[in-house]
């Protein structure tokens, strides 16, 4: 659709003069209409007010486009240092700069921020979206303080506890258990190609769109594909990646792939998208002990326990918060 669009012989110089409606944007992305104003709310989309209504530049559609496709690899140095600058000159409410960086992807984390910001012991807090990987390399080096992960060890069948031993050695942590998803398939409606287990992936004739390495999805794809012996080389499109579920969703409802990898939540959110389930996992926290006791730490901890954070994300619906708040892991 977006091809459609500029192919009326729009020059460079001609694309900021045409502007969207978040309706045609969504339509453009093949997303729902409530996810661009996420985007613009996230400021990953800018937007402007004409009157009462939002508009968005179509080059900066196309600009949003690029940076899903070329961004670098989410363990970036450059770009936590950028983030840590952003963080230190914000003031919380106290007047006192702004103490926490948090990486990581879901919506949740943006539900957390904006309690955190509330709490009579909270603070501002930076999101910084990246992958598992990334994050607790942030955390290892002392550029965030915290990371939401979702890391599955084939092996054990467990998730994060052993890839936090490996990648924080000698640092005793604290993991927090966030909430569990669903992670799947995406496909076409209807499901053309059939697509239902993992060895549907090197079938020919089916096109994969992946996720950044480093990030949880690609961590279980690449850890089942190692223990069923599925040689990755034989999937078609398993160098081509997208950085978030909405990309890889997107890219599938486009018709640019026959399937991806991702949250069942992102699937609900893109037009003419089929969610296969395959594995429930378990999306947690992981802060440093030493931590613990700082009055920001507590609250975090604080809202997570609390009533009113769980049914908010209740409201969003496909979470299961049958342990969310709890201490999973300290050591």
């Amino acid at each position: 659709m977006l091809k459609k669009i500029t192919g009326y012989g729009l020059g460079a110089d001609k694309m900021g003069e045409l502007s969207l409606t978040p309706e045609e944007v969504a339509g453009i992305l093949k997303i729902a209409k409530n996810t661009v104003y996420e985007l613009i709310k996230r400021g990953e989309l800018p937007a402007y007010r004409v009157g009462r209504k939002i508009r968005i530049d179509l080059e900066d559609v196309e600009s949003y486009k690029r940076r899903g496709k070329k961004v670098e690899a989410a363990s970036d140095e450059y770009g936590l240092c950028k983030v840590a600058e952003r963080n230190s000159a914000v003031k919380n409410a106290a007047g006192q700069p702004a103490k926490l960086i948090i990486c990581g992807q879901d919506v949740l984390l943006d539900i957390l921020t904006r309690h955190l910001e509330r709490h009579p012991d909270g603070t501002h807090a930076f999101r910084h979206h990246v992958g598992s990987f990334a994050g607790l390399q942030a955390l290892y080096q002392g550029k965030a303080q915290m990371s939401a992960i979702h890391l599955w060890d084939g092996d054990s069948d467990k998730y994060n506890l052993p890839y936090v031993r490996h990648m924080l050695p000698g640092i005793p942590t604290v993991i927090i258990h966030l909430a569990c998803r669903m992670q799947g398939f995406y496909v076409a409606a209807g499901n053309p190609k059939k697509i239902k287990e993992w060895r549907d992936l090197v079938r020919p004739g089916v096109r994969f769109i992946n996720r950044e390495k480093g990030c949880g999805t690609r961590v279980l794809l690449d850890e089942h594909l190692r223990l069923q012996g599925m040689d990755r080389r034989a999937i078609k499109g398993y160098g081509v990646e997208e950085y978030s579920h909405l990309g890889v969703a997107s890219t599938v409802a486009r018709g640019e792939a026959d399937v991806g990898l991702g949250s069942e939540k992102a699937s609900l959110q893109v037009r003419g998208i089929e969610f296969i389930p395959l594995q429930k996992e378990r999306y947690e926290l992981v802060i440093k002990r030493e931590d613990l006791d700082r009055p920001e730490f507590r609250a975090v901890i604080d809202i997570l326990q609390s009533e009113e954070f769980k049914a908010e994300l209740r409201g969003l619906g496909d979470y299961d918060l049958t342990e969310t708040g709890r201490i999973v892991s300290e050591g």
